[in-house]
């Protein structure tokens, strides 16, 4: 497609977490592989603020070429309403939503879209939402009989101040030993997590994740090694990618083995067996059903060699997508390169927006 009929694909980056930095950074790299003859790429930043703006030093690094887009884009430009950027009046239009963490990965973004009506990149609004929170996707996985760490969900309610806390606090030491993570549990990128060695330090960590989130995770730490598989396709088909395996080189993949100075090493595809490769595999797929995911998700599992095996970790609906991030490198790994990994990703969502918008005329 060429000229007026090249499809408007909105790339949303920026948002309210604590994850904008890192949007900022995925969206220049979607802006720099999406293919210019197919789409009229229109970048939108969401401030810290929630404001909506039109990205428009990014949009005249696009129109001199890739690589003069800065290495992070800048959410600066004049404010516009998000139905005016969603509006089909002339012509088809696709949102691909590069916003991790709250107020973006958690469904509602998802819900602004499907009120919109336009087509988007990714799960829908319970997906998004039932991933998003750790607490929920716990019980979900154990609602479905998948393997995982031992848990506990607390509310800020549920932690007394001293001294009753204290003896609360004892108690969740005994139950979960140590070590023990602690997380906020609507937040990603490992921001606010804890690992904790001690009954010591499980306060402060503890006090670390409500900075985030009212409710929590604390789980029991496992000797384990990491793997991880990238799904795309829909909830009722989907496929997997090779697995990956991350060697952390802090003492867990921590934000800034993510993102900065980290030394974490990560093996695509997994040194895995054949049988085990296939087994991971198919429970990342069947995780990604469980969790009604569309488009494109991350499946992170623990294998605890020895002992119980494959443990499932957590479901990302919006997984890290530089060209350096894990689920664009196993995909890569599994013969889909960058640029046609986005193609397919926007064809999805076509795909699942006019499948929806038939059913809703009957």
């Amino acid at each position: 497609m060429a000229g007026s009929e090249r499809l408007r694909l909105v790339v949303l980056f920026g948002g309210q977490s604590a994850e904008h930095d890192v949007s900022r950074v995925t969206a220049r790299h979607v802006l720099a592989a999406a293919d210019p003859e197919r789409y009229h790429l229109l970048p939108i930043g969401i401030g810290r603020d929630g404001r909506w703006v039109r990205a428009d030093a990014a949009i005249a690094a696009l129109a001199k070429g890739t690589e003069f887009l800065p290495e992070s884009l800048a959410v600066e430009g004049p404010t516009v309403n998000p139905f005016d950027v969603l509006d089909k009046t002339d012509g088809p239009v696709v949102v691909m939503p590069l916003l991790h963490g709250p107020m973006g990965e958690d469904g509602t973004v998802q819900g602004l879209l499907e009120v919109a009506g336009v087509a988007y990149v990714g799960s829908g609004v319970l997906g998004s939402s039932m991933s998003m929170d750790k607490v929920a996707a716990k019980h979900l996985a154990a609602a479905h009989g998948f393997a995982q760490t031992a848990w506990r969900g607390l509310h800020r309610s549920d932690v007394p101040d001293s001294p009753v806390g204290e003896e609360f606090l004892d108690g969740l030491a005994k139950e979960l030993g140590f070590p023990m993570f602690v997380k906020p549990a609507n937040m990603g990128s490992s921001i606010g997590i804890s690992k904790v060695g001690d009954r010591a330090t499980l306060r402060p960590a503890i006090d670390a994740a409500l900075q985030h989130d009212d409710w929590i995770v604390v789980e029991e730490g496992v000797v384990a090694r990491e793997i991880e598989v990238a799904v795309l396709g829909h909830t009722t088909s989907p496929r997997a990618s090779v697995p990956g395996e991350i060697i952390a080189g802090a003492e867990f993949y921590d934000y800034n083995d993510k993102y900065a100075d980290g030394v974490a090493q990560l093996l695509i595809p997994a040194p895995l067996n054949d049988e085990l490769t296939e087994q991971v595999r198919d429970f990342a797929c069947r995780v990604f059903r469980a969790y009604r995911a569309e488009g494109f998700a991350r499946v992170d599992f623990l294998f605890e060699e020895g002992g119980r095996g494959l443990l499932l970790n957590e479901i990302n609906t919006i997984p890290g997508f530089t060209p350096i991030s894990m689920y664009p490198q196993m995909w890569q790994a599994s013969g889909l390169p960058y640029r046609a990994l986005i193609d397919e990703l926007v064809g999805l969502a076509i795909e699942r927006h006019d499948l929806a918008a038939r059913t809703r005329l009957h």
